[in-house]
């Protein structure tokens, strides 16, 4: 693996190196961790990584890389850049034969993402969105169990993301994370519909395997002196027929990390809830809830394949993370070696996800801005 960003003092950059190394399969070979120069050697360094191997920038990582015997270069790069730096290295990547995961949102804009999209299909390289959430047991056990007719035809989907770091004006007061998360240069149209208003869409229809059709939003700038939304609501209709509601905040003060889904089919309801993922509620008609957990026998196959210790042993946010690297890896080792990837190790996001997560967020502003109540999902 090759790094793109994440160098030293970026909270992003070391989590993706984490879940990279969690299960052996994958090394860190060389970076361009930071657009500073000197931050980028002292970064480089920090990671034992090898001198000739530390650069200054993607072009030249990318240049060099491509040079280097195949047993040698990098498989792949990992791009963990704010948004509007996404494209760039992931077309350069491509266009030199590596394969890529790509932070999410996966572009700056919708047009970029179709551009990636297409890319992808031209060279028949690999591509991982970071989709974190679609990376734990219990989650893939409710999409398996939605897939199984477990709960019968889905009906109706609540997804809400509640956070409060940014109830003040942390962008004026030195926050790094909270400075570019805010800027519409370098974060996009929307800021917590973007951060993650994608997530919770993503989450939804990953679980549901169901697509949003049209939307209704209402958007707002709750702090006072910021430039992008921190705080939103959507209505939403599915393929299918089902109607949802999706909330994204992060001026809910107090709250941490509260991501929950509800999907509701005709025979039953599935409850999953972020900060506490290894529990799974299923809730009947006619009987009592049960309490699917994580480790267990009788879950299925998908849930099995991404659970890594005994059940009553956490698994959170690094083992589902390091579930996304593993994935892909495992596919791009089935790839080179002539095999053909198992749906488990395929069930990781990709760019098709990708550019639905930059349609949500072009959909969402728009509907914000329009007078009309319904608006359809175009892409």
């Amino acid at each position: 693996m090759g790094m793109i960003g994440g160098g030293n003092n970026a909270f992003i950059g070391a989590i993706h190196r984490i879940a990279a190394n969690m299960d052996g399969l994958i090394e860190l070979s060389c970076g361009a961790l930071s657009s500073n120069p000197d931050t980028a050697r002292a970064s480089g360094k920090s990671l034992l990584l090898p001198e000739n191997r530390i650069y200054t920038s993607y072009e030249e990582m990318i240049k060099n890389e491509r040079s280097l015997s195949e047993n040698e270069r990098m498989d792949f790069v990992s791009i963990v850049t704010p948004n509007h730096a996404h494209i760039g290295p992931a077309l350069m990547a491509l266009d030199n034969g590596f394969h890529v995961v790509i932070e999410k949102p996966m572009t700056f804009t919708l047009e970029e993402a179709k551009q990636l999209q297409q890319k992808v299909k031209e060279t028949g390289l690999t591509l991982a969105l970071t989709h974190t959430y679609a990376g734990y047991p219990m989650v893939k056990q409710a999409r398996s169990m939605v897939q199984s007719g477990t709960i019968g035809k889905v009906r109706k989907i609540y997804v809400e993301y509640p956070q409060g770091w940014l109830s003040q004006l942390s962008e004026k007061e030195g926050n790094k994370q909270a400075s570019w998360r805010t800027d519409p240069s370098r974060s996009g149209k929307a800021g917590a519909m973007g951060d993650i208003g994608t997530h919770a869409a993503h989450l939804a229809e990953y679980i549901s395997g169901l697509q949003i059709t049209e939307l209704c939003a209402d958007l707002n700038i709750v702090v006072e002196g910021r430039a992008l939304d921190d705080d939103g609501a959507v209505l939403l209709r599915f393929n299918n027929g089902a109607s949802g509601a999706l909330i994204a905040s992060q001026v809910a003060a107090g709250e941490e990390n509260a991501l929950k889904i509800r999907v509701y089919g005709e025979k039953g309801g599935l409850e999953w809830h972020q900060m506490e993922p290894n529990t799974l509620l299923v809730k009947w008609l006619d009987q009592p809830t049960q309490v699917y957990r994580a480790g267990q026998g009788y879950l299925s196959s998908f849930a099995k394949f991404n659970t890594r210790t005994p059940g009553g042993h956490p698994e959170g946010y690094l083992e589902a993370f390091a579930n996304i690297y593993r994935c892909f890896a495992l596919t791009l080792d089935a790839k080179m070696n002539g095999n053909v990837p198992t749906p488990e190790m395929l069930d990781f996001p990709g760019v098709e996800e990708g550019v639905r997560g930059m349609a949500f967020i072009e959909n969402v502003v728009a509907s914000s801005k329009s007078s009309q109540k319904w608006t359809s999902f175009k892409i």
